[in-house]
């Protein structure tokens, strides 16, 4: 894309967070998740304003005391242009914990139990109208403002809390490039059946208004294309990846998420991982199983410790011999549906330890914190990767480990995590809700030849290394050029 064009960043986080310093000064932090990491990287490769919500009280003084305005704010040595948006405290509330979740979570990962939940009222169509239109609203505003004086804007918005701020942007500015990646799963039409008719026409309608809409799978791609024919009877071109509405042709894209390897390389070097790693390998036992993630539902953790249990029935021989540490970073304790299930898994961490621990030996290691440098340290030393999650839009620690680990460790992959369609010919392959294939798994990784081992772990490093976020950044600007210059899309419809 030409260096000239004016682009703008939209997401919900932004790269910068305010906190008050001991001065009573308001001072910047990183920004916290995954979203926000993999758009660093977009910033580093190419100038850009960001916009985004203002996540806190002193986020939103930041923001009155540059007038509502964009800013400059320096960072870990990068200097950011950011505008943070400050929206009614009930308006976002309703956004973000009735709307964006768990309704369209829930939704876009098959997470809703359907004979019980959701049941849709007042309450959720009134959050959807005066909290997620209304932040939507704020955000597209904050951006016409920016952009007000630019003729060849291009506006890459970001994820699930944005679907309708593209339509305010183009009813106004029908002359800007819109483009929008979608960083998790996109679920089959009948998943969206849930929402009713008017709500999820008005959110289609807003994603459509994009000129491109991006996700990270094929899979994803397909399941877009397959909703906007069959809910909405549109004309869709899917060899090509072209949804055609009111007038315009929409590409629709599939650009998987790398990591960059450099730099996660050099993480994995602080001196803080070395203390852990110390630490690791004084306590270790013949071999260790490892996950990293959230305690989201989606992740899939209960099966993933039911498999485990039922390996250790199963092979009485791994008694004492194996350690599963479970690094897990407690989410969205404020739903219901999540405070239960971090419960459920404190629960049955306690009852597998119970089962089968020892006097001096306990089977699961739960570790509730965000850290990490001690992450990194286990990353280096596991015999076995867990990454089960029943949906999982690319996940990153499926890169992550693999890159920097030093025994041939063995990943078990989900085949519904978007990082399955890169890494799955050097993986273990398993169905999430099969848990007796999960436990089968495990057995495998942990009596695998070292010639296996290693040929599944030289061969996901080739397959991490092959790409970083530049490509990523790169392949999506090519394709806005493209479409900016009339050029017909790659018939492959994908990257």
């Amino acid at each position: 894309m030409s260096p000239e064009r004016e682009l703008v960043l939209v997401s919900n986080r932004g790269p910068a967070t305010f906190e008050r310093a001991d001065d009573g000064t308001l001072a910047p932090k990183r920004g916290g998740g995954g979203l926000v990491t993999a758009l660093t990287g977009l910033v580093h490769h190419r100038d850009a304003l960001w916009v985004a919500s203002a996540m806190s009280d002193e986020d939103a003084e930041a923001a009155r005391d540059h007038g509502g305005k964009s800013f400059e704010c320096d960072l870990s040595g990068t200097t950011y242009r950011v505008r943070l948006v400050e929206s009614d405290p009930d308006a976002y509330e309703q956004f973000y914990s009735v709307v964006a979740n768990p309704l369209l979570w829930f939704i876009q990962h098959y997470l809703w139990d359907l004979s019980n939940a959701p049941d849709i009222r007042r309450l959720e169509i009134d959050a959807y109208e005066q909290g997620y239109r209304v932040v939507n609203r704020d955000l597209a505003g904050a951006v016409l403002e920016e952009i007000s004086e630019v003729p060849d804007a291009v506006v890459m918005m970001h994820d699930y809390h944005l679907y309708t701020a593209p339509r305010e942007i183009r009813l106004k500015r029908p002359d800007v490039f819109l483009h929008h990646f979608v960083h998790i799963p996109w679920t089959q039409p009948d998943a969206w059946r849930v929402l009713p008719r008017d709500m999820r026409e008005d959110i289609y309608e807003g994603i459509l208004s994009n000129d491109i809409v991006a996700f990270h799978t094929r899979a994803y791609r397909r399941n877009f294309l397959l909703c906007c024919r069959e809910l909405f009877d549109l004309e869709v071109d899917e060899p090509n990846g072209i949804v055609h509405f009111e007038d315009r042709e929409i590409w629709v894209r599939a650009y998987p998420l790398p990591i960059s390897a450099e730099t996660f390389r050099q993480n994995a070097q602080r001196a803080a991982v070395h203390v852990y790693e110390r630490d690791i390998l004084r306590r270790r036992r013949e071999h260790l199983i490892l996950r990293v993630d959230r305690a989201d539902l989606s992740k899939n953790v209960l099966r993933g410790f039911a498999a485990f249990d039922l390996f250790l029935e199963q092979h009485a021989e791994f008694i004492e011999e194996v350690t599963f540490i479970a690094h897990l970073i407690p989410s969205r304790q404020d739903v219901p549906e999540y405070a239960e299930y971090l419960e459920r898994i404190e629960a049955l961490v306690a009852v597998v330890n119970h089962r089968h621990g020892t006097t001096d030996w306990m089977p699961i290691d739960l570790r509730l914190r965000e850290n990490l440098e001690e992450a990194i340290a286990a990353y280096k030393h596991y015999d076995l990767l867990m990454v089960n999650a029943m949906f999982d839009g690319m996940n990153l620690i499926a890169k992550e480990g693999p890159l920097v680990n030093e025994r041939h460790g063995v990943s078990l992959l989900s085949e519904n995590t978007g990082a399955h369609e890169e890494l799955a010919e050097f993986a273990l392959s398993v169905n999430p809700f099969d848990v007796q294939e999960q436990a089968d798994a495990i057995h495998r990784a942990l009596t695998m030849s070292a010639d296996e081992r290693s040929w599944r772990a030289e061969g996901l490093k080739r397959v991490v290394e092959a790409r970083d976020p530049g490509d990523w950044v790169d392949d999506q600007l090519a394709d806005i050029e493209a479409k900016l210059a009339g050029q017909p899309p790659t018939s492959a419809g994908s990257t």
